[in-house]
């Protein structure tokens, strides 16, 4: 049976490894993009902020849910016996 991109995107699994990546990888690049407001107490930009978790979070569930359906489709491909 085939999950829906969905389905696999709300996986616990995924979904632990996809905040562990974008709260690093985030901190990480708000550092590098914002730093000098941040240590030196200038404002921020907000959007800014929110965008750079957002991406790294996308990315890494995009990835996670591509991979688990190439898996899923090579063992039901080999679990056919028509094939």
């Amino acid at each position: 049976m085939k999950q829906s991109w969905y389905t696999i995107a709300l996986e616990p699994g995924i979904q632990k490894r996809s905040w562990i990546v974008a709260i690093v990888v985030g901190s990480i690049l708000n550092i590098i993009n914002q730093g000098d407001a941040l240590f030196n107490g200038n404002a921020i930009v907000i959007w800014k902020l929110a965008l750079t978790f957002c991406v790294p979070y996308c990315v890494a569930t995009y990835g996670a849910v591509s991979a688990r359906q190439a898996v899923l489709k090579n063992q039901f491909e080999s679990d056919d016996p028509g094939v």
